[in-house]
């Protein structure tokens, strides 16, 4: 068999993990039967894998079948989603607010440092003297940086912050994909 039909095999029997292998196996021979047979009447790999369609949803529709069949109580179920359920609820407790409190804090942040920077170097260059701008700045120890290259730094600083506020917010979002896509992998 060409190798591009093993990896189509493959990317199916990765996405059947959740079925017991005895059932997975008996999957991977059946579709292997029909691709040989698909073969033997002369059609060419790519032809093959166009007509079995998509290896993930070919596995879902197997999926499907075996889990209409089984609608009864599972041991090895009912422990997979009590596991499930733990290992998320607990990380959510933590991930999902942290996340959710750090990343528009960042994302404000890195946008607020830039202007407070801007409006301290205009105050300078300006000598418009406005109230509570001698606290806006950079200080470092005893010394305190000069308007315009804290300007630069202020800069620096938001991009900073903004990027850091933009890749919590990503990674939140990735977690509660994650959570989901497990969720519906595992047919609860």
């Amino acid at each position: 068999m060409e190798k591009v039909l093993n990896d189509y095999l493959e990317k199916i029997e990765k996405h059947l993990k959740p079925i017991a292998v005895s059932e997975r196996v008996d999957i991977i021979k059946e579709i292997k039967s029909e691709i040989l047979e698909l073969q033997g009447n002369g059609m060419t790999a790519d032809q093959i894998i166009e007509r079995l369609g998509n290896p993930k949803d070919l596995a879902r529709a197997y999926l499907g079948d075996l889990l209409s069949k089984k609608s009864g109580f599972s041991w090895n179920r009912f422990l997979t989603i009590c596991a499930f359920y733990s290992v998320v609820g607990f990380s959510g407790l933590f991930v999902i607010p942290c996340l959710a409190i750090i990343a528009p804090a960042f994302i404000v942040c890195g946008i607020l440092t830039p202007i407070l920077g801007i409006i301290k170097l205009a105050d300078y260059l300006l000598h418009l003297n406005l109230p509570f701008v001698e606290h806006i700045g950079f200080q470092f120890g005893t010394k305190i940086l000069n308007p315009v290259p804290a300007f630069f730094l202020s800069v620096f600083t938001g991009i900073i912050l903004f990027l850091i506020g933009i890749g919590a917010w990503k990674l939140l979002v990735f977690y509660c994909k994650k959570v989901s896509k497990t969720k519906n992998d595992l047919a609860i």
